[in-house]
This record gives structure tokens, sequence and C-alpha cells, in this order.
């Protein structure tokens, strides 16, 4: 515990300390958080797990050998004991020829359940990006406030001893000189919290981005659409979330079909080769078909399960498409709020300025009092405070806006890192053998990413 707060001591003054050169880019930021996030490796990793369930369905489809080998002794009981033993080696292959289409239809049905997997992956991947984007402006806005509270510290000490010297001189009260105390001990007590939200704001970084920070420098909005129902247009046709519930909508539909195809027959190859061991050979083919007639109603309540969950799946896909369009609408209105308040806040400097300025003249005429200089002071840092957080928040506003568009991705982004390719393994797993050069090209990527 003592080293980590040592750490963050260090990175806080390093950062203090840092050339401008030094600096990192948000895109340097949303790099290293795309490289190192857990978060990321963890879910395609259960895209991996959903890929193998496209190759177990197909499994169902093709031939399956197996080998037995059993060896037996048997005593008769009789006036004359009698014990032979025998020996077996057998090969058997059993082959489904049709199955009213419930094996293709479970493919097909896994394979819906891949694609709204990467469609997953790809939400992760935004919520990755967009929680790197919030650390990144976090950071800068917490440390322009340590700035801005240490200056503000140093002028108010200015301002107290300033106070001090005419009331030495009999130019103004003890009220005066109590007043630029308190105001200098409450500066005091503002730069402390700014210290403590930079250090949790460091914290955040390290956690979102996957190391250290070394200095956030000025970021520009991101470009976004100026049209709210040209955004929700596209947020609804590209959205992961919303392709995600589509997808489970399909495979919802495609399972009703599955149960419903257990009611029809099943037409199954099977055969065989043994030997025992007198060396005798046999062998057999065969021709089954079957099929149910009663089961207590399972079919029947699986074919109803599975409409009901296609019922889940329609209402889900309708609200995730309002959560979305409120998400996009939300994102777009906090973007002109934050715009409209930025502009106010620079107006509002440049006017706060140019009275603490005159203001302070005046008082060292004697037309007015500590107390206007220290309220003039206020509303100066004020405006400045304002205007720091308006900054932020129009970023973070237009990058949630990208987000709620789905187009916060690394692609979009066009981020200098290696993309997951999603289809390599599914491409693979799905034609790799147990012995075959795609097994093995499947070992090296297993390999590769260190999961084998």
């Amino acid at each position: 515990m003592i080293r980590r707060q040592r750490l963050i001591a260090a990175v806080l003054v390093s950062m203090c300390l840092a050339p401008v050169a030094q600096a990192e880019t948000l895109s340097e930021a949303l790099t290293s958080a795309y490289n190192n996030s857990g978060l990321l490796e963890q879910n395609r990793a259960l895209l991996r797990a959903a890929d193998e369930g496209v190759a177990q369905s197909v499994a169902a489809t093709l031939p399956v050998i197996n080998w037995s080998l059993s060896a037996n002794r048997t005593r008769v009981e009789t006036p004359i004991q009698d014990t032979s033993d025998s020996v077996l080696a057998r090969i058997g292959a059993e082959l489904t020829l049709y199955s009213g289409g419930a094996n293709r239809l479970a493919i097909e049905a896994q394979k819906e359940v891949v694609l709204g997997t990467r469609q997953a992956l790809r939400g992760v991947e935004q919520d990755v990006l967009l929680r790197a984007v919030q650390a990144y402006m976090n950071l800068r806005s917490a440390r322009q406030f340590v700035e801005l509270r240490e200056n503000n510290v140093r002028l108010i000490t200015q301002e107290f001893r300033a106070a001090q010297d005419r009331f030495e001189v009999g130019e103004v009260t003890r009220t005066d000189v109590a007043l630029a105390e308190a105001r200098l001990a409450a500066a005091r007590s503002l730069l402390a919290a700014a210290q403590g939200d930079l250090a949790q704001s460091v914290e955040e970084y390290v956690v979102a981005v996957g190391r250290a920070p070394a200095g956030p420098r000025a970021v520009n909005p991101a470009p976004v659409s100026r049209n709210m129902a040209d955004a929700k247009a596209f947020a609804v046709r590209n959205h992961p979330r919303i392709l995600e519930a589509q997808h489970s909508v399909t495979a919802a539909e495609l399972n009703i079909q599955r149960a419903q195809a257990a009611i029809k027959p099943r037409v199954t190859l099977d055969g065989f080769v043994s030997r025992d061991e007198d060396a005798n050979d046999s062998a057999q083919i065969g021709l089954s078909i079957g099929g149910p007639i009663y089961n207590g109603g399972l079919i029947s309540s699986q074919v109803r399960q599975g409409r009901a969950n296609r019922d889940s799946a329609r209402s889900g896909l309708i609200l995730t498409t309002q959560t979305i369009e409120q998400q996009v609408g939300n994102a777009f209105a906090l973007l002109q709020v934050a715009r409209a308040s930025r502009q106010a806040s620079e107006q509002q400097i440049s006017a706060a300025r140019i009275a603490f300025q005159g203001v302070r003249e005046e008082a060292t005429l004697g037309s007015r009092t500590t107390l206007d200089v220290l309220n003039a002071e206020q509303e100066l840092l004020d405006a400045e405070a304002n205007s720091i957080a308006a900054q932020s928040d129009e970023v973070v506003a237009s990058y949630s806006l990208l987000s709620a568009m789905g187009l916060l991705t690394a692609d979009h982004l066009n981020l200098p890192v290696q993309q997951y390719d999603p289809s390599e393994y599914y491409n693979l797993v799905n034609n790799g053998a147990v012995s075959s050069p795609q097994g093995d090209a499947l070992d090296r990527v297993l390999e590769a990413i260190g999961r084998e």
C-alpha cells in the first residue's frame, strides 16, 4: 500500500514537472487501452467459445467412429466345469443421413450466436475506449484544477500579505485581514481537495488505459454528426447492441424450427468390423429409421419454450433500440450544452479578468476594499473552473455520441493497433480436424495468443 502511494505521488510530481513534449495524445492513450484491456481479452475468449459451438454442431453431421477392445472369461458350473476366454476387437461407425433438418438448424442457430457475440465484442470495445476517453479527460481536468488552485493560493497569499501591510499603516481594518486570511485557508483546503481528485484520476487512468499517465495534452472534440435524426438513424442500423439483439432474435426463431424438427424421423447409417481371438472377422452395415411416438409432451414444451424465448428476444430488441436512441439524444444534448457552456465561459473569463484587474487597481487607490478584491478574484476563478469543466464535457460528450452511434471503435478512430480478427479462429475451428493442416494452424493461433 505504501509502495503504491509512493508510485502515485511520483506520478503526480512527474506530471507537474514533465515538459509538454513528453505528454501523450488521446490517440496514444486509446491505443494503450485497446492493447492492455483485460475486458477485451475476456470477451475474445467468450467469442472463441461461441466459435467452438459451431464446430460442435457441424460435428453432429459428420461420421462418428469408435473403437473398443473387450476380454471376457466365462466359467460354467456343471458336473464338468468349463472355462472359456474370449477377446473381441471392434471398430464401429455411425452417420446421420437425415434428421428432419435439426442438425442444419442447429448449425445456423449457433452461427447467429457467433455473430451476436462478435457484436457484443464490438460493444465491449466501445466501452473500453469510452472509459479511456473519460479517464484521459478527467485526468487533464484534474491537473488543470490543481494548477488553478495553486495559482489561487499564490494570489490570495499576496492579497493577504498586502492586507497585512495596509493594516499596519492604518489603511484597512483588522476585518479586512481576517477576510483575506479566511479566504486563504479556504483556498488551501480546495487545493488539497483538488490534489486528492488528481490522485483518484491517476488511479482510474491506470486501470482504464493500462499504464501510468505521462501527462495529457489538449484535445479537440471528435467530429460527429450535427443532425440528431441522422445520428439516431445511423445508430439503429449500426450499433453493436442492436445488431447483437437482432442476431438473438434470429437464433431464437431457428431454435423454434429445430424443436419442431425433433418430431420428424431420423435416418442413420451404421456399421462395424470386428475380430475375435481366433482371428475370425465379421462385418455389418445397416440402415435404421425411427422417430418419437410419445415422449410425455417434451417436444411440445420445447417448441413453446422456443417461442417464449423468441418473444423475449424481440422485446429485448425493441428495448435496446429505444435505449440506443435515447443515448444518442442524451449525448447530442450534452454536446450542445457543453459547447454553449464553453463559449459562455470564455466570455465570462474575459470579462471577469478585466473586472478583477480593475478592482485590484482601485483597491490600491483606496476606493475598493479587500473583500471586493477577493470577490472579483473568486469570480475569475469560477469562470476559469467552468471553462475547464466545459472543455472536458464537450470532448467526452462528442466521444459519447460516437459510442451511441456505434462508431467508437479502433477501426473508425484509425488507432495504430493490430485489430483482433474474429473470423480467423472461426475459420480454423470449423475446418480443424484432430490431425490436419487446419488443426496445426489452430494450434499455432492458440499458442500465439497464449491460450494453449
